[in-house]
């Protein structure tokens, strides 16, 4: 197929690059910077330029392209608003690009916030809908292409997409830990998050675009449950720091934004997508790349 990627030059996006070009499948990434358009080219992969608010690329993009694979969201934790409008705009211009070609259109969504109490599963409908809710209710937008000849595939990401490189939520506690001299977790350290190698994420994306049928939620998810104490317990050890609880209304000043997800149980099974895909995931566990020094070299 050809492949039309957003984000082809993010984290987890230019891994997918990777994994279609591997399988055979021709790229066309996203690029809003030289930078982003010679390291796709490095790869064999054609380029569009422009970004997320660059609606005529992405309509040109996914015209071209037999599958598009939208992965990149602005993620302004100073203005939310902002991020869930440009998401909503980019989604809406991509499904209506693609409505009755019945080609696949995968969009990646986070697991948070879809339920309380239980680990999420795939049967659960994301609860925002609408351009003012969560991410401006993208999920729930891309799938009402279905109904319009596409073939929608949402992708659920755990809360850490891990592995050396990665700048995400591990990242960021592992450099307050640098910074306060003590790696924390908040309350009794029993709040948990799913985890993914960004292996395993980017085949599994490969795979929905090439089998997953028209509706289906994906779960990116390879660890179910681990608990934020032994994330703090794993970055002290690999900083040579001691671990210690922080109070919940201290989480923001110790960690930074990120301190109200790491005092939140965000997590999710992904029995249906194994069953669905024949997806197993072979990395490494989050704990072993942290203690194998992914976030300190």
């Amino acid at each position: 197929m050809r492949a039309f990627v957003t984000g082809a030059t993010g984290w987890i996006g230019s891994a997918v690059v990777d994994e279609l070009i591997s399988a055979g499948h021709q790229v066309t990434g996203l690029a809003r910077s030289d930078r982003a358009e010679q390291a796709l080219a490095a790869k064999g992969a054609g380029i569009v330029r422009g970004d997320l608010d660059d609606l005529a690329s992405l309509r040109r993009g996914a015209a071209e392209a037999d599958a598009v694979i939208h992965m990149v969201n602005k993620h302004d934790w100073g203005n939310p608003a902002e991020s869930d409008r440009s998401e909503r705009a980019a989604v809406q211009v991509l499904g209506d690009t693609l409505a009755g070609t019945d080609r696949p259109f995968v969009v990646a969504a986070p697991l948070s916030g879809l339920v309380e109490g239980r680990p999420a599963t795939e049967a659960d409908v994301s609860p925002a809908i609408g351009p003012d809710s969560n991410r401006g209710g993208s999920e729930n937008l891309a799938l009402d292409y279905v109904g319009q000849g596409v073939r929608t595939v949402i992708t659920r990401f755990a809360p850490s997409v891990h592995g050396r490189g990665d700048r995400g939520f591990v990242n960021f506690l592992t450099a307050a830990a640098r910074k306060q001299g003590v790696s924390g977790y908040v309350g009794d350290g029993s709040a948990a998050w799913s985890a993914v190698h960004r292996g395993d994420a980017a085949r599994l994306i490969r795979l929905g675009m090439e089998r997953a049928p028209a509706g289906t939620r994906l779960h990116a998810v390879a660890e179910e449950s681990i608990t934020t104490k032994a994330i703090a317990e794993a970055i002290g050890r690999s900083l040579g720091l001691p671990v210690d609880s922080v109070p919940p209304q201290d989480a923001e000043a110790r960690f930074g934004f990120v301190g109200g997800f790491f005092a939140s149980t965000m997590t999710a099974s992904s029995g249906a997508t194994r069953q669905l895909l024949r997806w197993e995931p072979t990395g490494p566990s989050l704990l072993a790349d942290i203690d194998a020094g992914a976030y300190t070299t």
